[in-house]
């Protein structure tokens, strides 16, 4: 099949969207398909190698800015659009847009959801020009709900299906103020009817957004996120654990409150503080960028008042191999992140490498922790919980073996890249070939 993914980068920041679309592509090359990566905005940021090749980046994040602001812009000539879209200067951008914030693009995220009618129409549209010199593809895939502006237009001008991958919007439209934000929700709802079909990661995610958009559940596929197994695979068998003995928390997201980083310090420092466990570390890994740096300090901070700064390291904006053995490294993870996580990638990069989880009871982290073994459930963002979830495993740390090598088993048996792809493909066919010529 000839498919194409859209895909926004995120400039200088990790990006689970982007790692999960750049693995789908390899896959479906691997597995005998055309598949055409099409970057936009601001370079991706990724840990193994890019798919885009020399695929130019569509929507310029200095153009796309200076459309939404000034109306003369918009009628800006053609050389001096490309001359902001020059690889140097989107560089230069994407070490800004980690100081972008949901509630600073109110504005700007509306008029993209509307596409065609939006400031961004002239974007759109050199996308469209440059699509249908290429072969005609069987699917166009856009990396995730705000993109759904492109639809209409990529269908008409195509003739071809779009589909869409839903993938943590909730928490950032609804971190939007008011009036964007329900004006955003709307404006989704209505654009939604131009897409053939969806793709979400988990039932969880998929029943959340179905309802809040008034999606047909036969309307929204569930195909889980998989991951390049390549390096997990080769790492050496865990050593056995003894109780007393020396044992590792770690935390590996993005070190935010969003991701609660917080309660894993606050959970490690009470676990400390009883004495029972004067052997256990913390790691903690995952994107830093300068928004991050405040609250990491005050992380940071928090262990010292503990007299727990040498048993704490940070890692940041670690390589893939780095990621890898940081995981490996570690005896169990938590990321009690305070959104309703659509998937949360790290659960099955973590159990990839043997390394088990405690998890929050909420959002998709029951779903998955059932469907690998390869943790425990414990209350919701409660560093106290938390603790007492901990506990017994520390007691017990025979279990952390047992529970990570079960959801190793489960990772790649089920949630490898290569699966991923064919759950897609198997979602793609359940729509009809001619789903993108429909008014």
């Amino acid at each position: 099949m000839n498919l194409v993914q859209i895909t926004p980068g995120a400039g200088g920041m990790y990006c689970g969207n982007c790692f999960r679309d750049n693995a789908l592509v390899a896959a479906l090359r691997r597995q005998g398909h055309d598949a055409l990566m099409v970057p936009l905005y601001l370079p991706m940021t990724l840990d193994e190698a890019s798919t885009r090749g020399d695929t130019p980046t569509f929507f310029g994040g200095i153009n796309v800015y200076l459309s939404q602001q000034s109306a003369a812009y918009r009628r800006a000539p053609a050389w001096l659009r490309r001359w902001f879209d020059a690889p140097a200067l989107l560089r230069w951008a994407a070490g800004k847009a980690a100081k972008t914030r949901a509630a600073d693009v109110g504005a700007l995220n509306l008029s993209m959801l509307r596409g065609e009618s939006g400031n961004q129409a002239r974007e759109l549209e050199d996308l469209v020009a440059w699509l249908k010199n290429l072969p005609k593809p069987d699917a166009v895939f856009l990396s995730n709900a705000l993109l759904v502006g492109f639809a209409r237009r990529l269908r008409e001008a195509l003739g071809t299906r779009v589909v869409v991958f839903l993938q943590s919007e909730e928490a950032f439209l609804d971190a939007i103020p008011e009036p964007w934000g329900s004006r955003s929700w709307l404006t989704l709802a209505e654009r939604a009817r131009d897409v053939d079909g969806w793709i979400a990661p988990s039932r969880f995610f998929a029943d959340r957004m179905g309802a809040r958009l008034g999606l047909p559940p036969d309307r929204v596929r569930v195909v889980p996120n998989g991951i390049n197994l390549e390096g997990y695979d080769v790492l050496p068998p865990r050593p056995p654990l003894v109780p007393g003995g020396p044992v590792t928390l770690g935390f590996f997201a993005r070190q935010c409150h969003d991701k609660g980083l917080d309660l894993v310090v606050d959970a490690f420092v009470a676990l400390r503080r009883g004495g029972a466990f004067p052997n256990l570390r913390l790691r903690v890994g995952g994107g830093c960028g300068p928004t991050d740096e405040p609250f990491v300090a005050e992380q940071k901070s928090k262990l010292a008042k503990a007299g727990l700064a040498d048993a704490a390291a940070f890692h940041p904006n670690l390589s893939r191999q780095e990621k890898i053995l940081f995981y490996a490294a570690c005896d169990v993870l938590s990321v009690p992140a305070r959104p309703g996580e659509a998937f949360g990638l790290y659960v099955i990069e973590s159990l990839a490498a043997g390394t088990p989880l405690v998890q929050p009871t909420f959002g998709t982290f029951p779903e998955l922790l059932e469907a690998t073994g390869g943790g425990v459930l414990c209350g919701a963002h409660d560093p106290e919980a938390i603790a007492g979830a901990l506990r017994p495993l520390l007691e017990h740390p025979e279990r952390l073996r047992e529970l990570g090598e079960a959801g190793r088993r489960a990772v790649f048996d089920r949630y490898t890249d290569d699966a991923m792809a064919r759950g897609v493909l198997a979602a793609l066919a359940t729509l009809p070939a001619n789903a993108g010529r429909r008014a």
